[in-house]
């Protein structure tokens, strides 16, 4: 025993000299010294050290400062060191505002567009996306193809597609999927999505499926009443397909015991081998067009003319119903369009108008608003879900707190205020998780071998700024970040440099 003891003693210092020389031997780009490490798995935090060459981390432990020949030295000392976030549902368009500092400033290194059932130059994406490399993003970009985009290409309708316009389809979604989309993305409660059938769904759910990707779902209907029949309906597609619940809300619905019984429903899912995972932003307002007050017969500009002609007085009931049923006239506010800024009720006021009248004169495509619908508490509850991760679903432009502040917000609130979650548990749910969920094996994580997307910050200095109000204020404290080994933020001014790459799925390598 005491000479297996001595020949494991000789063995650790002769690996730890090993590792010193080699350290001595070479140059390194970057050395991040001193950090607490929170390194994306939901594991306990540790003290280590970072080397970083090129794009990616070369090694993580514990150095002696004086054995490291690096360019750059940081010391991270009192500070906390994770990866970058992944933001699972975003919107923005990086041909215009290739700079996204919303997401940067929320720490988020990587953005997944293409939501919604919504994706641009569906069947020639590799085309888009060469334009988007010339954009120089900031930010890393994941795509997905958008099951509406695909529809209006092969214009079908409001019926089925035929046999041969769904052969179309599938070709151009396997296109998108080869040249680099993770997945498709649906919009059911809107134009033209939600007049998909269960079985083209499905159908379209087994291309997904034979090129590894997943089905990232804005499901058929989110009022409480419905919940359990869109879950349901994914499900079906998750036979073939990872699938996923994009911005999980309740509306109407309330308490925490609601939350449970959702998120219990989605575990069932899994136990019978369906992958179901959610996405969620930390606020209980919606955004979205007003068209979600309208009937379905009442949703394009075309069925409202005809609604105005046919059916008025109907029209103007549901309207009324629908208004009262989202909590009123002033729980809807207008983000776009001529009355920015202002409520349902405000706007209608200044019109000299009732509310409904406003809405029957504007129509359901003049503008978008935040909708004031949502139970806080429930939404805490379904955010702690154990495959629940944070989302911002919003944009540099969208008038909703959620694309400046969503990721700031969850440190501020779910860990530093409420303590719900740990700050391990917090930095899993918009790092790690959603790495795994899209099947993004080199980030995520802090690991030798990753890519060197890097935030380090001072957890009590992280606050969300944006408002309804102000919805356009940077979040503060996350100060320095890394993109691909790159250091685009220092002392909370962003660099000119750009180091954002174009991420692609695993139906690429079919191509």
């Amino acid at each position: 025993m005491k000479r297996f003891i001595l020949l494991l003693s000789a063995f650790i210092v002769f690996g730890s000299c090993y590792i010193s020389e080699v350290q001595a031997q070479q140059q390194w780009d970057w050395h991040i010294a001193g950090g607490t490490i929170i390194d994306g798995t939901g594991g306990k935090p540790y003290q280590a050290d970072i080397l970083v060459r090129g794009d990616s981390i070369a090694f993580v432990g514990p150095l002696d400062p004086d054995t490291v020949r690096a360019q750059k030295n940081v010391d991270a000392s009192g500070k906390v060191v994770t990866p970058g976030f992944i933001d699972p549902h975003a919107h923005g368009n990086p041909l215009e505002t290739p700079g996204f500092h919303n997401f940067l400033a929320m720490g988020i290194t990587t953005i997944v567009l293409g939501q919604d059932g919504s994706s641009p130059a569906v069947g020639e994406l590799d085309d888009w996306l060469a334009k988007v490399e010339e954009a120089n993003p900031t930010v890393n970009i994941a795509m997905l193809s958008g099951h509406g985009s695909i529809r209006a290409k092969v214009n079908v309708g409001k019926q089925n597609p035929t046999r041969q316009e769904l052969k179309r389809m599938h070709r151009l979604l396997k296109a998108d999927l080869q040249d680099g989309a993770f997945g498709m993305s649906t919009g059911l409660e809107y134009v033209p999505g939600m007049y998909a059938a269960e079985e083209e769904l499905k159908r379209m759910a087994a291309i997904v499926g034979e090129n590894d990707g997943i089905v990232m779902s804005h499901m058929r209907s989110e009022d409480d009443s419905d919940m359990e029949a869109s879950l349901d309906e994914l499900a079906q597609q998750g036979e073939f397909s990872n699938v996923h619940v994009s911005h999980l809300k309740v509306v109407y619905g309330e308490g925490e015991k609601r939350a449970e019984e959702i998120l219990n429903y989605i575990d069932r899912f899994r136990e019978q081998g369906i992958t179901m995972t959610a996405d969620i932003y930390p606020y209980s307002a919606s955004f979205t067009g007003i068209g979600i007050v309208f009937p379905d017969w009442a949703k394009t500009e075309d069925e409202w003319k005809n609604a105005l002609q046919e059916r008025p007085e109907v029209l103007r009931r549901f309207l009324k119903d629908k208004v009262e049923q989202r909590n009123g006239a002033d729980a809807i506010l207008f983000g776009s369009g001529d009355y920015t800024g202002l409520s349902l009720k405000e706007a209608a006021e200044r019109e000299k108008v009732s509310p409904v009248d406003l809405l029957i004169k504007m129509g359901p495509e003049a503008a978008s608003a935040a909708h004031f619908v949502m139970d806080q508490a429930l939404q805490d509850r379904l955010l702690m879900g154990g495959k629940v991760m944070v989302s911002s679903d919003g944009s540099p432009t969208m008038r909703h707190p959620r694309g400046y502040g969503s990721f700031a917000k969850i440190i501020r609130y779910y860990v530093n205020e409420k303590e719900l979650l740990s700050l391990e548990e917090a930095i899993y749910k918009m790092s790690g998780l959603p790495a795994k969920t899209l099947g993004l094996n080199d980030r995520g994580f802090i690991r030798e071998g990753q890519k060197a997307d890097l935030l380090i910050f001072d957890r009590e200095e992280i606050e969300d700024r944006a408002t309804f109000e102000h919805p356009h204020k940077l979040a503060e404290g996350f100060n320095w970040i890394m993109v691909n080994g790159t250091h685009v933020r220092g002392d909370g001014e962003f660099n000119k440099v750009t180091s954002g790459r174009l991420l692609k799925g695993k139906g690429a390598s079919k191509k």
